[in-house]
């Protein structure tokens, strides 16, 4: 199995966010890296710049890179911000379909998991259009998995499953974080800069529910499938995603690394990924048909 380190969802400094690649180029046993903005194309500016070092640096790595397009296009200059990563020469990862007219025939491009791939046909549509890799929405339980796996194998598809991290689960046209701070979307003073992991959102009888992310909504817990990897192995899944928060990411690719190579076992993994932040729960809920927040171990 290939290690894929997904886009970082959320809002932090640009050198945070430098110093984190310069830290993935050099010592993260990932083969793929998705790099740039999904979530919020207001946040851009502030590490675009950026970019182009951090590519280079995980290139000399010997890290794939692929540019990541937005979740949700909406503005014509989100539309603009598309037509430039396709103009870019490096790989491109479709987050909203909108981004294939701006692909030529014949190109080749990945798929993120926040494209509907729900079926065989919607699957072999994208495969026919160029796509290599495609990452499952993660709310797909273990029958879909294996047979969109199966139906990826025969088309050349890699299958990619959301393996670690809080999982996306819905962009808005809402600013979350901005209505919460009483401000508007258009003037949110990047208050989402202050929660670098997302927000947990409490019921109202104060049980841990979701996270908000600016637009985004995601999960309030983890997703942890380093357990789960022998069985995904065994109907084919090529490639785990791990999605980047703060804390040491290093060290998770590393256990999800040792597991997948069956250096250390299941329950050695989960534990070392407990040790790393015991404040988090985790889930693997979806994959075996339950509540997304359940965890079977």
């Amino acid at each position: 199995m290939r290690l894929t380190l997904g886009p970082v969802f959320y809002n932090w400094p640009a050198d945070q966010w430098s110093d984190f690649y310069a830290g993935i180029a050099d010592e993260a046993p990932v083969d793929r890296v998705v790099i740039g903005e999904v979530v919020c194309s207001k946040r851009l500016p502030f590490y675009q710049d950026h970019i182009p070092k951090a590519v280079e640096r995980l290139q000399r790595g010997g890290k794939e890179v692929v540019l990541a397009s937005l979740g949700l296009v909406t503005l014509p200059r989100e539309r603009k911000m598309l037509s430039d990563l396709a103009e870019s020469g490096l790989p491109v990862e479709v987050n909203d379909l909108t981004m294939l007219r701006h692909l030529k025939p014949g190109t080749r491009f990945t798929v993120g998991p926040l494209v509907n791939v729900y079926n065989e046909g919607t699957l072999g549509l994208l495969a026919g259009r160029g796509a290599t890799t495609v990452c499952l929405p993660p709310e797909l339980g273990f029958a879909s998995v294996a047979a969109l796996t199966a139906e990826g194998l025969r088309l050349g598809a890699e299958i990619e499953i959301w393996a670690f991290g809080r999982l996306p689960l819905a962009i808005s046209g809402r600013c979350y974080h901005a209505r919460l701070a009483g401000l508007t979307k258009d003037s949110c003073q990047f208050v989402c800069d202050a929660d670098p992991d997302g927000l947990a959102v409490e019921t109202l009888d104060g049980q841990p529910f979701l996270a908000v992310n600016g637009v985004q909504t995601v999960s309030e817990c983890w997703a942890n499938l380093v357990g789960d990897l022998t069985r995904l192995a065994e109907v084919g899944v090529g490639s785990l995603r791990l999605s980047p928060h703060t804390g040491d990411m290093t060290e998770v690719a590393r256990l999800f690394r040792s597991a997948a190579d069956s250096r250390i076992g299941p329950d050695e993994a989960i534990a070392g990924l407990a040790a790393l932040a015991p404040e988090r729960r985790f889930s693997n809920g979806f994959l075996f048909g339950q509540f997304g927040a359940e965890w079977t171990h």
